[in-house]
């Protein structure tokens, strides 16, 4: 009984794991590693060339740092079960097809450059084809049904309250008349998240794999964010600029909608214009509202009361570049969500270089940044970042709000560890970098000083 850890350990990036016994071998994530394009391209194509067999695999949430490999698993040509929540199971078919999309378009510019110097052209690391092809794979199933998935496997999902439809599993193990439970609890959500359910309590397990992102830091309490962003827009609507929010487009763009709805109706804000400016989030949104059963008591209630804040009259959803390019040009104040959440690719990168050198302008960070993108640099507020390949002065108000996070911080995972049995005598860190990982192991270690706490290495193998 192993788990053997092929991404998603010392980063925050390319969460893949794989659960192994005599008998099967079941793939938890499939993430794609997100960060320098020269790095995350070899980690990318490299990272499946282990998996001789795989059974099945099951899928935590439709986040591209753990979904977005799953396509490459054609290429190996597995045509198994993709098991997930029925959510995510429709908001992959999206993000994939996105995906897909970004490195066809990544692998053109970089080919245009390549081709100058006479170098190797480069491919994508897998194609719209391969989306289709996997896409066909997935099945969607209710949290707390029990799934047999192989001979000696079976998965319950419990819901994350991380993004809609994410789950926690709990493995049940049986290997050559050996029983085990094994937790996976990544990614955790926050309590009092819009929308969202709070995260479910697993417990009952044998051992607990466990993401760490926040391990070393607190977030402020979450109703506190409608302070920051209502202080935010007000400022800049004085200043006569624009609010520029990169996002996710999987739940922090429904979440800021949520929030500017709120606020706009408690007059703590005026009515600007919004615009989601991601034809990928606006789809995204049209999923959520397929699923609203998932929603939280709060939500349903505003919706039931006729609320409004899922991309209706109170937001402009822009489609075509065009109408994206006429955003640039318009000088009215405004607030624009637009993808990618880390700054790496799409249409923010336009909105970035026309708008961060304005100091009426603000840039709201509403989600976490990983280490060597241009989110943080930006978070940073170095002067001059760098977009296209050219330099620009970081004039605009940068405003972080970690408050957004979708990400448990370092009290949340501490009493959800506390909240585990005894009986659960070996933690596995992942998830996170090198300092979040090591003092939060170091901390739970402290607490329970006869448990076993492992934080792995790419490409390392625990038995259990």
């Amino acid at each position: 009984m192993k788990i053997k850890f092929l991404g998603g350990v010392h980063e925050v990036t390319g969460s893949t794991h794989l659960l192994m016994t005599d008998k099967s071998v079941v793939m938890r994530d499939c993430g794609m590693f997100q960060g320098h394009r020269k790095e995350a391209r070899e980690k990318n194509k490299n990272v499946l060339n282990d998996v001789k067999k795989l059974d099945a695999v099951v899928l935590s949430h439709a986040h591209i740092d753990h979904s977005g490999n799953i396509p490459a698993l054609s290429n190996i040509g597995y045509e198994g079960p993709i098991h997930a929540t029925h959510a995510t199971a429709d908001l992959c078919e999206y993000m994939l097809r996105d995906s897909a999309h970004i490195q066809e378009m990544d692998a053109k510019y970089l080919n245009k450059k390549l081709a100058r110097k006479n170098e190797p052209l480069v491919e994508p690391i897998y194609s719209k084809e391969d989306v289709e092809n996997v896409i066909e794979l997935f099945k969607g199933h209710d949290y707390h049904q029990k799934i047999q998935i192989t001979e000696d496997i079976a998965v319950t999902a419990y819901d994350a309250g991380h993004v809609l439809g994410a789950a926690l599993h709990i493995f049940d193990i049986n290997d050559n008349g050996i029983h085990k439970k094994i937790g996976y609890a990544f990614d955790l959500g926050r309590k009092n998240l819009p929308i969202l359910n709070d995260v479910e309590q697993i417990n009952d397990i044998d051992a607990l794999v466990i993401e760490s992102t926040y391990g070393n830091r607190f977030h402020k309490d979450i109703r506190e964010s409608e302070d920051i962003f209502a202080d935010a827009i007000n400022r800049t609507y004085k200043r006569g600029g624009k609010i520029i929010i990169p996002s996710f487009a999987l739940e922090r763009s429904q979440e800021v909608l949520y929030t500017l709805e709120k606020l706009v109706g408690e007059q703590r804000i005026p009515r600007l214009p919004v615009y989601l400016d991601s034809p990928l989030a606006v789809k995204v949104t049209d999923v959520f509202r397929r699923h609203s059963d998932i929603f939280d008591r709060e939500t349903k209630e505003i919706l039931k009361s006729g609320g409004r804040f899922l991309g209706d009259k109170a937001v402009t959803c822009t489609q075509s570049v065009d109408e994206s390019i006429a955003l640039n040009e318009d000088k009215r104040p405004m607030i624009i969500i637009s993808a990618s959440g880390m700054c790496e690719a799409g249409r923010i990168l336009h909105h970035l270089k026309n708008n961060i050198e304005d100091e009426k302008n603000t840039v709201m960070v509403v989600g976490y940044m990983a280490q060597h993108t241009l989110g943080r640099r930006i978070v940073e507020k170095n002067e001059v970042v760098k977009i296209f390949g050219k330099l620009y002065k970081l004039n605009a108000e940068v405003v972080v709000m970690n408050t957004f996070s979708g990400h448990a911080d370092r009290n949340d995972l501490l009493n959800y560890v506390d909240n585990i049995t005894p009986k659960c005598k070996t933690f596995v860190f992942v998830h996170g970098e090198e300092d979040a990982l090591g003092d939060f192991a170091n901390t739970v270690k402290y607490n329970r000083p006869n448990a076993r706490v492992e934080i792995p290495d790419r490409g390392e193998t625990i038995e259990l």
